[in-house]
């Protein structure tokens, strides 16, 4: 899934994209409203993440380019404009959703994974509900079950346990699980892919300390056997 994030300021717009990125999405940026609706053009983002205040082109104005073009793709206003009918104004170019500076990771990770839910029901491809054990894992609302909890999850992390679905007993080596959950372009880094699986069975897990979904091979990579879940 791709999103592009409009924002002239640069340490914001690379937060946003290191957020985004983290989450397992592919990202393009634009500092400005007229980059922004060319690059929209080009690239046809799944969702957009659009500044209000910008030198040239305002949030507003790139907004109502992109609906003449497109009426249904998400749009999610990040500003620090407070007033109420600066909300209201956006809300009725057709924005999905809105955003205040500064803002919190966890709120952007919410809100945006609010509009992937939607995006992803609305896909003809969407992948099928599968199950790891006895977790039972729903793609398109990016979340997990095991009973009645619910167990929410990123982009990235569907895609990684998907691979393991489709793999039952083998041994994932890293660069398998990285290209899948990073893509290709992406340089391996094994800290970097440690870290993510020992967070993913913090949360899927009965027992991280003792995982039965996702063991480790060491020395080669991880592993999901149906028959120790």
């Amino acid at each position: 899934m791709k999103v592009m994030v409009v924002e002239d300021d640069a340490n914001i717009r690379e937060g946003l994209v290191e957020i985004l990125g983290d989450e397992g999405y592919r990202v393009v940026e634009a500092a400005d409203g007229t980059t922004a609706v060319a690059l929209f053009e080009r690239e046809a983002p799944d969702f957009i993440c659009l500044d209000i205040m910008m030198p040239g082109k305002s949030g507003y104005d790139v907004c109502r380019e992109i609906r003449r073009r497109n009426a249904t793709v998400p749009i999610v206003f990040i500003s620090a404009k407070s007033e109420e009918i600066d909300k209201v104004l956006g809300l009725e170019l057709g924005a999905d959703d809105f955003i205040m500076k500064p803002f919190g990771v966890r709120e952007v990770v919410a809100r945006i994974r609010a509009v992937s839910r939607r995006c992803l029901a609305q896909h003809e491809s969407v992948q099928s509900t599968f199950t790891l054990g006895d977790l039972e894992v729903h793609p398109n609302e990016l979340r997990a079950r095991r009973g009645d909890a619910a167990i929410d999850l990123s982009l990235r992390d569907v895609k990684l346990l998907a691979l393991f679905a489709e793999h039952p007993g083998e041994v994932l080596d890293r660069d398998q699980l990285f290209n899948t959950g990073w893509g290709i372009n992406h340089l391996p880094n094994s800290r970097t892919l440690d870290q993510h699986i020992s967070q993913l069975r913090k949360r899927i897990e009965r027992d991280p300390k003792l995982p039965r979904i996702i063991r480790t091979v060491h020395g080669v990579g991880y592993r999901y056997d149906p028959q120790g879940s």
